[in-house]
């Protein structure tokens, strides 16, 4: 396993042949609360790792004990002026699209507090993993804001408009057992096991085809909100990226003669 720092507060970790990488938040004295220069530095590691070819998919995790994140860092927050928030927003906005725009599957390991943007944090990431210890929630208008960090859009894509709203509406938080038969997260699993069984379906996932999955990831991503028609247009186009590929070749080949495929990755 390699490690590569970004700035203070972000680490990324790289499994195996690094085909699985982990993007650890580190900042636990302050229970990862995303300030302007951790957000930096998760626009920089994801920057790094949609470009790198050999990672297959990514893990996001805390090194905090009782908390994944607890969202946007208030104590800076408050000690900007106007304009200062105003110069500040896109660089905290890149931090949440640089994790839903990584062109590879994403798992988020979540115990302890996911609230406000560290929930959404996790909901940019395709497959979410929280222990029995999460607690969840997007409490923003209780402190005069609104989820900021793609909340009002990818909550009620997973829940609907109804139950999104709801949740956004009471800032309410919610612990694990209901979250999942929410659908807030998608794996509840025992208490200390979330990064455990996030880096387990993502060795699984890796295992497959990297120009399958980033494909399959396009089509995904770029399908929803489409109505049929179209959105079967964008999965025919994501199909014919990959049909003539060395990886569809090598997987055709595997299958019928009954070993593993030795992906080429193009």
């Amino acid at each position: 396993m390699s490690e590569e720092r970004f700035g203070e507060f972000v680490l990324v970790r790289r499994h195996g042949q690094g085909h699985v990488a982990e993007l650890v938040l580190d900042r636990p004295k302050a229970m990862n609360a995303v300030s302007t220069e951790m957000a930096r530095s998760i626009t920089g590691a994801c920057a790094a790792l949609g470009e790198d070819r050999d990672v297959r998919v990514v893990v996001l995790t805390s090194t905090h004990e009782r908390a994944f994140c607890v969202g946007a860092d208030l104590k800076e927050r408050n000690s900007f002026s106007d304009a200062e928030l105003v110069r500040q927003r896109p660089v905290a906005r890149g931090a949440y699209t640089g994790v839903l725009e990584l062109p590879v599957p994403t798992v988020a390991a979540v115990h302890g507090f996911a609230l406000g943007g560290g929930f959404e944090l996790a909901l940019a990431c395709d497959v979410i993993v929280a222990d029995r210890t999460a607690v969840v929630g997007l409490p923003e208008v209780s402190v005069g804001v609104i989820p900021g960090g793609g909340g009002t859009q990818l909550l009620p894509r997973r829940v609907g408009a109804a139950r999104a709203a709801e949740l956004i509406f009471s800032a309410r938080r919610v612990e694990a057992v209901e979250a999942g038969e929410l659908g807030l997260v998608d794996q509840v699993v025992e208490e200390g096991r979330d990064r455990e069984s996030a880096l387990e379906l993502a060795a699984r996932i890796a295992g497959n085809s990297p120009v399958g999955l980033r494909a399959a990831k396009r089509a995904l991503r770029l399908g929803q909100g489409l109505d049929l028609r179209a959105g079967l247009e964008v999965e025919d186009a994501a199909w014919r990226a990959v049909a003539f590929s060395g990886d569809r070749a090598e997987g055709v080949a595997a299958f019928n003669e009954k070993r593993k495929p030795e992906w080429p990755g193009e």
